[in-house]
């Protein structure tokens, strides 16, 4: 056995007796590429943890003296922002033969993107500022849109079912190694006194990470796919019109990929809750998350517990593992309603701050299971260019979503933000019924 295979053995669980339906070049390439999808998916999660829109942005814009108002425009332009136009982007990719190019340009745009923001933060102040780092953002969130888009299927075409939810989980274990390691450091090193000039190393950090994601990515071996086929098919570019028109249909006629979309829909309590869980407790006293490198060692240690089980879990039955995460999250947030409707409860002391940090641990390691899940069924449930549709249109469509579900929740939160874990949990509950009623995709169907 090579060097690779040795290592990729002891890493992934692999059911060599069962055979898989990769070309015999592509299986012998397997344990480089699974080993190489794992280091470039680690670094690109990392370089998340450096720019993410509900820890780092918003500290960074108070340091900048930002109005307010803007810094809730941070995660709708994050998320939407790399979902929605990906029904645009997709004609475009099924014309590209060897997807991880289109992967290497994404990750090219987010590092210069976030070389932008480290810019900004390094020089900038107040409103000009703030309005920059949306800007690189938006620019930001189309990179990683083209990443959504071609990561999928490079997977598809490389790694054999049975072993794909084990590299997601890999490698979000691995970047939640990473996190925990930042945010140590930032807790021992910058405590609640980080300034612009030390989030502008950070940033540029990020940067350098989807530089090297880039590099790791391109030296994939990678079959080429049925693209070049379908580009000669449509030699004028305007398929993009017809391509609009089979989407629809698909939400009409597929029912596995409307149940999927339907699920996806439904399963935001795990992403949607943690902020209400945070916001309620600081209404109760504790400030044990109020500090940035508190943020990111919860999500850290929720990814390091959680990739390589919930991995193993999602090869076995993704759909099983989206609907108990979900299930479970929603448990966790009907559980913190009844909680602090009880008389007593203070944050403030050790035992309410045990408390809500271990509910805003608890729902973003079910979170971790939610995205693993459904990462594997998506990349497991179809093949060739039908799974680049199917990531592209519900990705797109869970930009709309997130924004409709995030909206009412909002509001509903002006009554109360019991209330908004309340719709939350429902909503995940039928999620997970939902869920359970999902044709099998994983190895083990």
């Amino acid at each position: 056995m090579t060097a690779a295979e040795t290592v990729y053995s002891a890493l992934v669980t692999r059911e060599h007796s069962r055979g898989t339906d990769l070309p015999e070049q592509v299986e012998r390439d397997v344990p480089r590429n699974g080993l190489r999808l794992v280091a470039a998916n680690t670094l690109q999660s990392s370089g998340d943890q450096t720019v993410n829109a509900s820890t780092v942005l918003p500290w960074l814009f108070h340091a900048l003296g930002v109005p307010a108002a803007l810094v809730g425009l941070l995660v709708p332009i994050r998320e939407s922002g790399s979902m929605l136009p990906q029904v645009l982007l997709t004609p475009l990719v099924l014309r590209v033969a060897h997807r991880k190019w289109v992967f290497v340009t994404g990750a090219g745009v987010q590092a210069a993107a976030v070389a932008v923001m480290a810019g900004i933060a390094a020089l900038g102040h107040g409103t000009a500022a703030g309005v920059g780092i949306l800007g690189a953002l938006v620019v930001f969130s189309l990179g990683r849109c083209l990443c959504s888009i071609a990561s999928k299927d490079v997977q598809g075409r490389t790694i054999p079912s049975g072993e794909r939810g084990q590299i997601i989980g890999l490698a979000t274990s691995a970047a939640g190694i990473v996190a925990v390691t930042l945010g140590l450091a930032i807790r021992a090193f910058g405590g609640d006194d980080l300034g612009p000039g030390d989030l502008a190393l950070l940033l540029a950090g990020g940067a350098v990470l989807w530089v090297l994601s880039a590099l790791v990515y391109a030296r994939v071996t990678e079959p080429a796919g049925e693209a070049a086929a379908g580009a000669a098919d449509d030699p004028e570019g305007d398929g993009g019109g017809s391509w609009f028109a089979e989407a629809a249909r698909m939400f009409r006629e597929d029912r596995t990929f409307r149940r999927f979309v339907t699920v996806r829909g439904l399963i935001l309590v795990s992403s949607l809750s943690p902020p209400f869980i945070v916001s309620m407790s600081v209404s109760a006293g504790t400030g044990a998350l109020a500090g940035l490198g508190g943020f990111i060692l919860a999500s850290g240690i929720a990814s390091l517990v959680g990739g390589r089980i919930f991995g193993r879990l999602a090869d076995r039955s993704s759909r099983r593992l989206m609907a108990w995460a979900a299930a479970a999250a929603s448990i966790v947030a009907l559980g913190f309603v009844v909680a602090v409707s009880l008389p007593g409860v203070d944050g403030s002391s050790a035992l309410g701050t045990v408390f809500f940090v271990g509910g805003y641990f608890l729902l973003t390691l079910l979170h971790s299971g939610v995205r693993v899940g459904r990462k594997t069924y998506v990349v497991d449930v179809a093949e060739g260019d039908l799974r680049t549709t199917y990531v592209a249109v519900s990705n797109s469509a869970m930009g709309i979503i997130l924004l409709v579900v995030g909206g009412i929740s909002s509001v509903i939160a002006l009554a109360g933000v019991e209330w908004a874990l309340v719709f939350l949990a429902i909503l995940g509950l039928i999620g997970a019924v939902s869920a359970l009623r999902m044709p099998e995709a994983s190895a083990a169907r």
